[in-house]
């Protein structure tokens, strides 16, 4: 299960991240602040997600900050009602995590802890993604926290303006 998951959301990540290629695949539903809604598909193969880049991004070796080059690096939420899934939350960082290592998710008080593989990181399960989509909602930033194969570490902040607005729009759209 945890296989599928991951793929499904590789997939969404893959449509999203060549836009320009995939047009016709999926197309962008609308812009709640600073949060994009996506659809693609059909019935039981319909997917929508939204998706959210940092407002700010800090790489840190030691206490020295440091400038990396990094690819794609965002937030997103997807739904796909076909196989049960309402709110997968997962990220795609820019770089490949080390190996074995968590990420730390900070909204408002709240703190959870993502699996990574490869550039990814997503919560456990489906209760870990209801509890962060349910903080996000009443937060205002999230913080992602992560450590590349390098040993550097990574602050991502993401604005949670627009979020439950792209998020109700989005189960609306895959219902």
């Amino acid at each position: 299960m945890l296989k599928q998951a991951m793929g499904a959301a590789a997939m969404v990540v893959a449509l999203w991240a060549t836009q320009g290629a995939a047009q016709n695949t999926f197309q962008s539903a609308s812009v709640q602040r600073d949060w994009s809604v996506f659809q693609s598909g059909d019935g039981g193969a319909r997917v929508c997600w939204i998706v959210s880049k940092p407002t700010k991004t800090e790489a840190r070796r030691g206490a020295a900050r440091v400038q990396v080059n990094r690819g794609d690096i965002y937030l997103m939420v997807a739904a796909r009602p076909g196989q049960g899934v309402k709110n997968e939350v997962s990220t795609v960082i820019g770089y490949t995590f080390r190996p074995d290592s968590k990420v730390r998710l900070d909204i408002g008080s709240g703190t959870f802890e993502l699996f990574t593989d490869g550039d990814k990181a997503w919560p456990e399960n489906a209760a870990a993604d209801d509890q962060i989509v349910a903080a996000m909602k009443r937060g205002t930033d999230a913080v992602l926290t992560g450590v590349s194969n390098r040993g550097t570490t990574t602050i991502d902040t993401y604005s949670l303006l627009g979020f439950t607005a792209a998020l109700d729009e989005a189960q609306k759209l895959c219902s």
